[in-house]
């Protein structure tokens, strides 16, 4: 496979600010209807009857990542807008579950903002919250970050020293979204319009927030190349959700690299929404877990690959051959055997006969066989004869034979 290159050949000293661009077009966005910061979504009536008008007019997506949503989770919304995919989830996650969007532009904020109470009276329980945020940055809440600066003004470099302490402090100790508190992260159509220099940042954040089993759902703009340097080097191309889309393996890849598993595409438009130079631009939607990090013990599990490929290999580079019974740390195992998770039904567990407590398990020989042999399930001692006598296998009412 060629390098991975999301689209960083955009220099730093480039003649414009991106996140200037991008901030003018969405609080443009705010203010007037732009319809072409929209590629078209279907989205579930039910959800949208409640909504003010405003908000949907004013949404500008590619997708719809809250249809993944669960009852009692807790759902972060990166890029929130207008609020209606958090308006959406409130109803989706329950009286149970919470909502927070984050979002940079004010206008939007307001927009947002401005519903709550009357959504909360339509469903019957207030579960949302907006935060001012960047979303390569989580932790720190901008709105606290604007208090402090309304009460210390900036004059020197030392008075930039203390506001960047003050902000540390702040994603310290009021984080805005706190360490592996969240069940699910959702964006739509919003990573793309990030800095190239801050994507990595970016992925690395929503792995931060996520909880131990918990998973990403991002809509975005994908293309099939690298976009050119007149594409990258243009402003109305970025805020329109063009210049920094990422190319579809690359996509990928930075949930890869940033330790998620299970990386799965949910959905991709069949027609670009755009081409340009040549180049196609459409909507995909990327689901990826997280939860495979940690320490690997032996209990004399194994696991069945079903098929129907020949041979699989999962995000850890190991491999799993159709029938095979395969030795699999406890680790592992949950991963691949989990009723929730992004191999359910894919595999069939083997647990051991005599279970091996977590405590008194050692650690998983990586270096090992892959195949896990009947007896080390079973047990060296297992000498059991049955047959089918009596078991009602064979009987005439049974039919088995």
């Amino acid at each position: 496979m060629s390098e991975i290159s999301t689209p960083n050949s955009l220099k730093p000293d480039s003649t414009y600010n991106v996140e200037k661009a991008v901030l003018e077009r969405y609080q443009a966005g705010a203010d007037r209807v732009e319809a072409a910061l929209c590629c078209p979504t279907d989205y579930d009536g039910k959800y949208l009857a409640i909504l003010p008008q405003e908000i949907l007019d004013k949404d500008y997506g590619c997708g719809d990542p809250s249809r993944y949503a669960k009852p009692g989770e807790t759902v972060v919304d990166l890029g929130s807008g207008s609020g209606k995919i958090c308006y959406i989830l409130a109803q989706k996650v329950g009286a149970s579950g919470r909502v927070i969007g984050v979002d940079f532009n004010d206008k939007m904020l307001d927009l947002a903002r401005r519903y709550r109470g009357e959504i909360a009276e339509k469903i019957g329980y207030d579960n949302v919250r907006f935060v001012k945020g960047k979303i390569q940055d989580l932790a720190l809440d901008l709105d606290a970050a604007n208090r402090w600066l309304s009460q210390h003004s900036i004059a020197s470099v030392e008075d930039w020293g203390a506001f960047e302490a003050e902000c540390d402090r702040l994603r310290r100790e009021q984080p805005a979204i706190a360490d592996n508190s969240v069940d699910l992260v959702v964006s739509n159509c919003v990573l793309n319009l990030v800095r190239s220099r801050d994507k990595k940042q970016l992925f690395s954040e929503i792995y931060r927030v996520l909880k131990r089993g918990g998973r990403a759902v991002i809509s975005d703009i994908v293309c099939d190349e690298d976009p050119t340097p007149k594409i990258l080097n243009d402003p109305d191309l970025w805020s329109g959700c063009i210049a920094g889309a990422f190319r579809e393996d690359a996509f990928l890849e930075m949930f890869e690299k940033a330790g998620f598993y299970g990386i799965e595409i949910l959905a991709r438009q069949e027609e670009p929404w755009q081409v340009i130079d040549g180049i196609e631009f459409r909507s995909a939607t990327v689901q990826a877990f997280k939860g495979k990090d940690g320490p690997c013990w032996e209990r004399n599990q194994a696991v069945i690959y079903r098929g129907p490929w020949q041979e699989v290999v999962d995000d850890d580079g190991h491999r799993y051959r159709r029938g095979e019974r395969t030795a699999v740390c406890d680790k592992t195992f949950k991963l691949l055997t989990a009723e929730n998770g992004p191999y359910s039904g894919e595999f069939i567990p083997v647990e051991p006969y005599r279970e091996i407590p977590l405590e008194t398990a050692r650690a998983f020989d990586g270096d090992r066989t892959s195949v896990r042999h009947p007896r080390e399930t079973k047990g060296s001692d297992y000498h059991l004869t049955k047959t089918s006598e009596g078991s009602g296998c064979c009987e005439p009412e049974g039919g088995c034979c």
